[in-house]
């Protein structure tokens, strides 16, 4: 009995390194949220609702997904594994939730973006850090003398890449004056981290190769950066025009 509510009810240290870093990006965005106009309830309870749906909205999704094995085992529904989730239909999901309450709120979208940046950021480290900590995320073999001991093989450490860019980021981020153009900021976030992205994907063991052999994260990054060019120009373009 022990045993199994353990298995339930303890949080794997990756996870807690990604609530840590949550806790810690939401208290950065509350020290800058009246620079960009946001006040701070607004900012935490977009936050929270946001990530709840995200959790919630991930599981359910998951369930859904594979409703006959849930049948079966229907404790596993509360168990406290990150494998029974589905990311993609849980930040379907959160976004929804966050536009709903931005709009009821009267949150514009570019400004409340901005105050979350330092939010972004630092999750995106808390992030790299989980990596390491479940040892996903795993680079290539190399014979390089800063090359870590995972999974039986000397590899690239990618998640102290990933660690560190992100790091780089937010402090970039930080100390990056304010400018008129709001969005400016939250674009910036995302060209940077995409632009590290598509490097140390080079470098990972796990990525997923798509027709051609390219490799799917690199090429995700590649539409990402473009996207944010193109919004960012259109954000230059249109605060001339005003």
């Amino acid at each position: 009995m022990l045993t199994l509510f353990r298995s339930l009810f303890a949080p794997p240290r990756h996870m807690i390194l990604l609530v840590a870093a949550a806790w810690i990006g939401l208290t950065l965005s509350e020290k800058r949220a009246d620079r960009h106009g946001i006040g701070k309830d607004d900012l935490n309870n977009l936050t929270f609702y946001g990530l709840l749906a995200y959790i919630v909205g991930g599981r359910a999704v998951y369930i859904l997904e594979n409703l006959p094995a849930f049948t079966r085992k229907p404790l596993d529904i509360f168990a406290i594994n990150p494998d029974l989730f589905d990311a993609f239909g849980g930040l379907a999901i959160a976004l929804l939730v966050a536009f709903i309450f931005g709009q009821r709120r009267g949150l514009l979208l570019w400004p409340t973006l901005d105050a979350l940046t330092p939010f972004f950021a630092t999750l995106a480290v808390g992030l790299g850090l989980s990596h390491l900590a479940a040892g996903t995320a795993f680079g290539k073999q190399t014979d390089l003398p800063w090359g870590i001991e995972l999974w039986n093989a000397p590899r690239h450490p990618t998640q102290i890449y990933e660690t560190l860019a992100s790091l780089l980021t937010l402090i970039l981020l930080w100390f990056k004056k304010p400018g008129q153009r709001p969005g400016i900021l939250f674009l910036t976030f995302a060209v940077i981290t995409a632009a590290w992205q598509i490097f140390i994907q080079a470098f990972r063991g796990d990525s997923t190769l798509i027709a051609g052999g390219f490799r799917q994260e690199q090429v995700i990054a590649w539409v990402a950066l473009a996207v944010s060019f193109a919004i960012m120009e259109m954000r230059f373009t249109v605060t001339k025009a005003t």
